[in-house]
């Protein structure tokens, strides 16, 4: 009888644990600080105007004063009309933040009734508010333009670092602290100084009808003469007479053309090919309009890079290992072709997999696996890869069913002459890419590296797994070999955190030259078309 009692007692006790409310702890949202109004005109404001903004966020200022017009200070009007004007030297469009609207208000700023004025002050508040957004996280959505760029959502809650700003009298800083800090977009902002500096210009395109093939060393051809004329407009080239130009290719224009090539990532051979034209032929607005486009990019990118990173530059065919501020490893890259195109990614590095198998997508297994073996069913054994039915077992190449192909797995066995070479590198991602040795290793010397289905290529990577797996007992050179020669797959955590920066762009300066690469995905254009519009 006593341990009847002694199990009710028991399942009572666990009946109010079940029942006992659980504790909620209240989400705090921060507050917007009250706005100190010292201005001796403030006007009532009727809510319905705010209302007819459908802005939550200006709604919530103009809570913080009371509903009152706050803008009476000449001084933060003169300093937000400003900076509204001169947002093309930040790469934005003053008209985007009303900027003629406002400055008709302010020149009758005297003559003003109080419906106008009311109006004026949210004006001012309403786009001085979207101009800070705009820096800080781009004027446009990138997951809303494309499909294949996933970057961390960066959040600004733009009336607490206004006001804030504003009772301290330090709006004249806001518009620095808004900005990105990463030292590539300050040379974006300074391309841009640089390339308003330069004249008009009035120079013939420079047609391929007079390249019939590449331009050497001592050769002559006409269209040399036009060559020249932006050699001297882009300061490749010295000298200030264009009307005295000849139709010979000299060794000044040489050593220009080699100069020009460089600051455009092409090879810096002084041979004026198909490239070397193409890159000559932009003229200084589509330039200027590719560093705007870059600006806005460099806003979409996080502000506060990790202490440890892997930053790659698509367009460049780069990869820098940056450990707290300091470059430690530099290395070419192979990247996706303008139809595989590589995705735009942070996220941060897991996992070093050494001898990895290779299992054929299926974008590859479409496009390239399956017309192949309709043409010689040894095509997949020469490779070395195997083919698995559904239960896992091994299917021979005369049995395989060319009509359901998506009825199989397609695996490499790992080696050195495996699609991924002898190590991968992974970290999270929704598209199904990683870092990777090739075994098309002969692709690192080629100028143009747009050649993979969308995985980035990494050359001499081992010597990236050693420093990165930091075990010099576990991960030295002499046992990384030892652990490729096995053949084994064998995965290792890589305990130090690397955040991991898979970006695109086309244009920065350094040292005050401009420096641009070639647009291989064709985003410039119309990012900047989109900014416009």
């Amino acid at each position: 009888m006593k341990k009847l009692y002694f199990f009710l007692a028991i399942c009572i006790f666990i009946g109010c644990k079940k029942d006992e409310p659980k504790i909620v702890v209240p989400v705090v949202k921060k507050k917007t600080p009250a706005i100190i109004i010292t201005d001796a005109r403030s006007v009532e404001i009727d809510t319905a105007i705010i209302g007819a903004y459908k802005s939550e966020t200006l709604k919530q200022f103009y809570n913080s004063s009371e509903n009152k017009t706050v803008w009476g200070n000449l001084k933060k009007r003169t300093y937000v009309l400003s900076q509204l004007q001169n947002a093309d030297k930040l790469g934005l469009d003053p008209e985007d933040y009303k900027a003629s609207q406002l400055q008709k208000f302010e020149k009758r700023i005297g003559s003003l009734s109080d419906t106008e004025l009311v109006t004026y002050d949210i004006l001012l508040t309403y786009n001085f508010e979207k101009y800070l957004d705009h820096l800080f996280k781009g004027k446009l959505d990138p997951k809303k333009i494309y499909t294949d760029w996933d970057l961390e959502e960066k959040v600004l809650d733009v009336n607490n670092v206004l006001i804030k700003a504003f009772n301290k009298n330090k709006l004249d800083s806001i518009v620095d602290n808004i900005q990105p800090k990463s030292e590539i977009y300050k040379e974006l902002l300074k391309a841009l100084e640089i390339i308003n500096e330069f004249p008009d210009e009035n120079i013939e395109k420079i047609t391929t009808d007079s390249l019939t093939k590449k331009i050497s060393l001592n050769e002559s051809n006409v269209a040399l003469i036009n060559i020249k004329k932006r050699l001297l407009f882009w300061g490749d080239m010295t000298g200030k007479d264009s009307t005295k130009l000849s139709q010979t290719y000299d060794n000044k224009t040489f050593e220009s053309v080699k100069r020009f090539q460089e600051r455009h990532g092409l090879a810096a051979d002084g041979v004026i090919g198909q490239g070397t034209i193409n890159a000559l032929n932009y003229s200084k607005e589509k330039r200027k309009q590719q560093i705007i486009a870059n600006l806005e990019r460099w806003r979409w990118f996080t502000t506060d890079f990790a202490e440890n990173y892997f930053i790659i530059n698509i367009p460049d065919y780069s990869l820098n290992v940056v450990e707290g501020q300091d470059t430690v490893l530099s290395r070419n890259v192979v990247v996706g072709t303008s139809k595989r195109k590589t995705p735009i990614i942070t996220s941060t590095l897991r996992t070093v997999v050494f001898n990895p198998t290779w299992t054929v997508p299926p974008t590859i297994l479409k496009e390239d696996v399956v017309p192949a073996m309709k043409k010689n069913r040894n095509y997949l054994a020469n490779k070395n890869i195997t083919i698995y039915d559904t239960a896992g077992h091994v299917v021979e190449p005369n049995a395989w069913n060319e009509n359901k192909p998506n009825n199989y797995r397609y695996v490499q066995s790992p080696g050195y002459t495996n699609s991924l070479g002898v190590m991968k590198i992974l970290f999270p991602n929704h598209h199904s890419v990683y870092l990777h040795d090739t075994n098309h290793r002969n692709y690192f010397g080629r100028n143009n590296r747009s050649l993979s289905s969308g995985c980035v290529r990494v050359e001499n990577p081992l010597e990236i797994a050693e420093h990165i797996l930091a075990d010099s007992t576990r991960f030295s050179k002499e046992k990384i070999d030892t652990i490729i020669a096995s053949k084994k797959t064998m995965s290792f955590k890589i305990t130090k955190k690397y955040a991991l920066y898979q970006w695109y762009w086309t244009a920065w300066s350094k040292k005050n030259q401009l420096i641009f690469r070639a647009d291989i995905y064709d985003l410039d254009s119309d990012l900047y078309a989109k900014l416009r519009n």
